[in-house]
């Protein structure tokens, strides 16, 4: 028995070092997949690459590059808007909009991050453009993914960085037609309160959202019912604030629900945002 133990185990081995071996030795391996970069350390040297066949080769070299160094790979979120920022930082102001569409048509999983990340970076100089690249990305994906990648790293930061000039944009885009740029209203108002957003704008977003608890549909209300929930866990006494409101027959039950669950929570996180 003994043996046969030992058999099997040496069989087992020489398995496993012949299949990762084979694994090394096949061009554009399933390790080149599988292997997640989680640090900058591991992402500079791709960032470098991407950045040399820039400067030598130009704009669409770099974006080849990107899709065939970078987005080819798992590469967790934080590390690719480290990488975005680091292309933000060495690529022309002229550049950085075509740039940026070009990654968006590659329609790999990050693209918008780093699409997302670089309009964000250029929202101080460059508000309106990006807010209307940000639309235009969300409906050129037309999924949750772009919307909500969106929503978060524009939107939400425009939200929280500048709210006086944000809350009359996200009031416009809560009546867009498009349903995708609905959610990220909600997106953004998720985002924002979660940063910290003051206790004025995040009580005015709130309005917004009550404005919108009648929707139907459910890609919208995904969106629409994570900001309540938010706004429930950082804001219990915003909720208390419109006890009355939130008992209307316009207000849908799904609404109710998000505000329920988020309220249950206050108790970890209301204390964080008092202001």
């Amino acid at each position: 028995m003994a043996c046969y133990r030992h058999r099997k185990a040496l069989f087992t081995i020489v398995l496993m070092i012949s299949f990762h071996t084979t694994l090394l030795f096949i061009p554009g391996s399933y390790l080149w997949q599988v292997n997640i970069i989680t640090s900058k350390a591991e992402a500079s040297p791709l960032v470098v690459r991407a950045l040399t066949t820039y400067h030598y080769s130009g704009r669409d070299a770099f974006i080849r590059a990107v899709h065939d160094t970078i987005l080819k790979r798992k590469i967790r979120y934080p590390i690719l808007e480290y990488m975005a920022q680091e292309f933000y930082d060495s690529i022309t102001e002229i550049d950085l909009i075509n740039i940026a569409d070009g990654i968006i048509a590659l329609q790999q999983n990050g693209s918008e991050v780093i699409a997302g990340k670089m309009l964000q970076l250029r929202l101080d100089e460059h508000y309106e453009e990006c807010i209307n690249k940000a639309a235009e990305y969300i409906m050129l994906g037309s999924n949750w993914l772009p919307c909500d990648t969106m929503g978060e790293r524009v939107f939400g930061h425009a939200l929280f960085t500048d709210p006086k000039k944000t809350i009359p944009v996200l009031k416009r885009l809560a009546k867009h037609e498009n349903k995708w740029i609905v959610r990220s209203v909600g997106v953004a108002v998720h985002y924002a309160v979660k940063k910290g957003l003051m206790k004025a704008g995040a009580e005015e977003m709130f309005r917004l959202l009550l404005s919108l608890a009648d929707t139907t549909d459910f890609h919208t209300k995904k969106g629409i019912g994570w900001a309540a929930k938010t706004t429930a866990k950082f804001h219990p006494d915003i909720i208390m604030k419109y006890t009355v409101q939130l008992e209307q027959p316009e207000i849908k039950q799904w609404f109710k629900t998000k505000i329920k669950i988020g309220s249950g929570r206050a108790y970890k996180y209301a204390h964080r945002y008092t202001s």
